[in-house]
């Protein structure tokens, strides 16, 4: 019986190693525009869709892009982002869907939602509601999907070969250029210069120290990291992070 017992064990071990997770994956791609839009990267939620599985830990390219050579010959390498949206009158609720290059779902998150009335707030807060769950799950990366074979192996005591680190987008910094007074609105901050002359909006969200941001050219995020401030957004699949001095 107790045998059984014991191989029953190492068959279900084994059986749940060999699923996919979001473990086995470096890469995500992102679309650069969700069906529930008319524009691509409208209110910029495909730039904070990127952001945020970054700050996870994956690397992530829109799907259309140009990708690196080993992502390209074999996009199985990588899952495919999804946000759904479900229909409110006022409620903006979404949900955020990783798949595999075979349309099987990996990760099906909790339904983020937003009552802010202003569209742009609303899509921004909600996105960020709807990763709540996934931040909550451990991630590091260990496989590259469907290779089971070195996940077996630890059970017979041979030691996996070291996974390289995951890389951090690069980043292009810059220093304040001067002092942004912040004024306070509705649903978060306008921030004026000396002018005075409004030079950026600032919505707020869930998260403290961390604005939804859109200067008139960019859209992104503003947060304070080691007492200082930036503006962190995208251009041409660069991430930008200007420096800023806010006087709240």
């Amino acid at each position: 019986m107790k045998r059984y017992l014991l191989l029953l064990l190492l068959f279900t071990t084994l059986s749940g190693y060999a699923q996919n997770t979001i473990n086995n994956y470096k890469y995500v791609l992102v679309p650069e525009q969700y069906s529930f839009f008319k524009e691509a990267h409208q209110y910029g939620l495909n730039n904070l869709t990127k952001i945020l599985l970054e700050e996870k830990g994956f690397t992530v390219y829109f799907d259309n892009k140009d990708l690196p050579t080993e992502l390209a010959n074999n996009k199985c390498k990588a899952l495919n982002a999804n946000v759904t949206e479900k229909k409110g009158m006022f409620t903006t609720t979404l949900r955020l869907i990783l798949k595999d290059c075979q349309g099987n779902v990996i990760f099906k998150g909790k339904e983020g939602k937003s009552r802010e009335k202003e569209f742009n707030a609303s899509y921004n807060e909600a996105l960020r509601n709807a990763f709540v769950s996934l931040n909550e799950l451990p991630y590091t990366f260990t496989a590259e999907a469907g290779k089971v074979e070195s996940v077996k192996a630890v059970e017979v005591g041979v030691a996996p070969p070291n996974q390289p680190p995951v890389v951090a987008a690069a980043v292009e910094s810059t220093e304040p250029s001067g002092t942004l007074y912040a004024q306070a609105t509705a649903n978060g901050f306008q921030l004026i210069d000396t002018t005075p002359k409004k030079v950026m909006t600032l919505f707020k969200t869930s998260v403290q120290d961390c604005f939804i941001a859109d200067n008139g050219q960019s859209k992104g995020v503003v947060l304070k990291k080691d007492g200082k401030w930036f503006f962190e957004y995208y251009n041409n699949d660069k991430l930008i992070s200007e420096g800023l001095l806010i006087k709240f």
